[in-house]
């Protein structure tokens, strides 16, 4: 069954319309203005054949793509990935390591579930912008930006379309 969704799986660009994909840089760029991290959205309709031959789940996927985007290389070790798999319906953050210890797991799972619950009532772009706003209150919470310290964006606030 999984290798039927991810051979007709639609495009992310169908999903993501250009439209779309501004408002979520927009949300992502508001948010980074009160926090002092780094967040960055990736979207893949599907895998490549062979690492679905190979059996990669969502997870693993999601930390190969916080690797190959360079999510982890901000000053702080401070970004954050939220990436969809589109043809496995899965959602998953992967937190640099500047964040283990101030953002527990289960806050991360919290978002997700979120999205998940969101996602099946039927708006995709609406999941993603909620999950972004989550993130981004934790990121406040836990990483607030510094008062009248101007910090550059060390990532591409516009979302990536993978694959």
């Amino acid at each position: 069954m999984r290798w039927l969704r991810h051979l007709f799986s639609p495009s992310a660009h169908a999903r993501f319309p250009a439209a779309s994909l501004d408002r979520i840089a927009g949300a992502i760029a508001a948010g980074e203005r009160g926090h002092a991290g780094q967040v960055m959205f990736a979207v893949e309709s599907d895998l490549p054949l062979a690492a679905l031959w190979r059996g990669v789940s969502p997870r693993e996927r999601a930390e190969h793509a916080f690797a190959v985007l360079r999510t982890w290389d901000t000053r702080d070790n401070n970004g954050v990935l939220l990436y969809l798999l589109l043809a496995d319906h899965a959602v998953e953050i992967v937190a640099d390591r500047g964040l283990h210890g101030r953002i527990a797991p289960a806050q991360w799972r919290q978002v997700c579930e979120e999205f998940g619950r969101r996602r099946r009532e039927g708006d995709l772009e609406a999941a993603v912008l909620a999950a972004i706003a989550a993130i981004s209150a934790l990121l406040a919470t836990h990483f607030p930006a510094e008062p009248g310290q101007a910090r550059g964006n060390e990532l591409p606030d516009r979302p990536q379309l993978l694959g």
